[in-house]
């Protein structure tokens, strides 16, 4: 019998699988509704304002899937039928694919909004819209996501008995292993979709440091001293999406190397558990990122929090 099979058994694991996923689902809330007060104010938004709720919106919704198949992996019940089994890896697989591509996107707009005046990306600050936002958005989601369509052929309601033919992914659900041709043109179509975002997010992030440097120097020559002044709100809004860019990259390695290790060690259930904090942790995490640049979220939440104390 494979040990992935009796997960239901770890409690520890169980509770920080879902520990994870409420302080995500928490921090997203908070993102979330900010960004809707935000956007339905009076002030004008941002142009990174809408991605950056969009994409609070993306992993809330992604940590919900997530706590319903920590709950097949986990709890021991009757399982899903095929139709569930199918819908709910899918779902969670969009909605990742949705999360790298708003991330890609972020960097971009942010380097445009950075930019100065008499640059070539200058001009995209006054055509970009909303609108623009999401069509592009859901275009480059679209062509990322499509080379995930094989799970609609090859996953499969986990039997009862142990198969060397399927990969576990939950009690319910099981994904049958390629065969070689399959297995080696899929792995060309996913490292070129992971160099093609990562390039971007590169190419962004790069342009951004650059910018950073020359405002840095500029900042240092006219106050002819090394100490430069309060950065502005795009400036610290760039060095979180820099830090945040630097994370997901850090939990794409991450991940690369434990679904590499999964296929060495297949039965190895401490393997899977950290797959799975892996797999979670970019949307856990980048939430509190973007808090910690908010000073409005902070005054909130201290607010609140000075209110419950005396209460």
């Amino acid at each position: 019998m494979n040990q992935n099979r009796n997960l239901y058994i770890y409690t520890n694991f169980r509770n920080t699988v879902f520990s994870e996923i409420i302080i995500g689902i928490s921090g997203n809330s908070v993102l979330l509704l900010f960004h809707i007060l935000t956007l339905s104010s009076e002030h004008k938004p941002r142009l990174t304002d809408l991605p950056i709720g969009f994409l609070a919106l993306i992993h809330l919704l992604m940590l919900l899937i997530a706590s319903i198949i920590a709950t097949d992996i986990f709890m021991f019940h009757q399982g899903w039928d095929y139709i569930t089994c199918k819908s709910l890896i899918v779902l969670y697989r969009f909605l990742r694919g949705l999360s790298v591509c708003a991330t890609c996107l972020l960097s971009v707009l942010q380097a445009i909004t950075l930019s100065p005046r008499n640059s070539c990306l200058a001009k995209f600050k006054r055509k970009l819209s909303p609108c623009h936002n999401l069509w592009s958005l859901f275009a480059l989601c679209s062509v990322y996501s499509s080379i995930s369509t094989y799970l609609f052929i090859y996953m499969v309601k986990t039997p009862n008995v142990t198969s060397e033919h399927l990969l576990y992914i939950t009690e319910s659900c099981s994904l049958v292993h390629f065969s070689f041709p399959m297995k080696y043109i899929m792995s060309t179509l996913f490292i070129f979709r992971e160099v093609f975002v990562m390039g971007i997010m590169v190419l962004s992030s790069g342009y951004m440091l650059i910018l950073l440097y020359r405002h840095k120097k500029q900042v240092q020559h006219l106050h002819i001293t090394s100490f430069s002044p309060k950065a502005s709100p795009e400036q610290r809004a760039s060095r979180t999406i820099l830090l945040l860019l630097c994370l997901f990259v850090l939990m794409c390695i991450l991940d690369r190397i434990m679904i590499f290790s999964r296929h060495m060690f297949k039965d190895d259930p401490i393997i899977y558990f950290i797959l799975m904090l892996v797999g979670h942790g970019y949307a856990t995490v980048s939430p509190f990122a973007f808090i910690s640049t908010e000073k409005d979220i902070i005054g909130l939440l201290w607010s609140m929090f000075e209110r419950t104390v005396c209460i």
